[in-house]
């Protein structure tokens, strides 16, 4: 038996080996399934993004996007966005807002936001100018971001809505008055 005892216990070469490939293992999976691959666009975006507040009053135009870091559209965009951000910089502020976020909760209820990725596009005064809902290509992006620099009206793209005053009450009762209303079957 004392042969079998030896034989089933490990030499110290053996369990340093053991270690070795074990630690080695645990790297390899580490760096397979975070560190191998650069930091995403969505990542790198979240990180250099101004406060919402100091990119609103600086006087340079601002894309907002509502993203989550699940949300495969915010995810397909990214790498877009992050060009946006690189071609504007110094003309144009890139800001991302995680929905996830309790934080920006505030933000949230003021924009309205009940999908994502919602661009919010803001003027160089901070004044809303109009909202997008959903992907937006490079060649889109780029449009937007050119006339909110430029200071030009927003592209027509499906999913893009300007943003506009109402009018006061007594202008409209006066326009509508004698005509029939929505509800009206007259």
């Amino acid at each position: 038996m004392t042969g079998q005892s030896a034989s089933a216990s490990l030499s110290a070469l053996q369990k340093i080996l053991l270690v070795i490939s074990a630690v080695v293992l645990a790297v390899m999976l580490f760096l397979l399934r975070n560190g191998m691959s650069a930091e995403s666009p969505m990542d790198q975006l979240a990180r250099r993004s101004l406060a919402p507040e100091v990119a609103l009053s600086n006087q340079t135009p601002t894309m907002l996007e509502f993203y989550a870091d699940w949300c495969e559209a915010c995810r397909e965009m990214a790498p877009a966005m992050l060009d946006t951000e690189r071609r504007t910089s110094g003309r144009m502020d890139v800001v991302l807002i995680n929905i996830d976020n309790p934080q920006w909760q505030d933000l949230i209820e003021r924009y309205e936001v009940n999908g994502i990725p919602q661009l919010n596009l803001f003027d160089a005064d901070g004044e809303l100018r109009g909202r997008s809902l959903g992907v937006r290509t490079p060649a889109e992006l780029e449009a937007l971001s050119t006339a909110l620099i430029e200071g030009t009206p927003l592209p027509q793209f499906s999913g893009i809505g300007s943003i506009s005053a109402l009018e006061p009450v007594d202008s409209i009762a006066t326009a509508t008055s004698g005509s029939a209303g929505p509800r009206s079957h007259g």
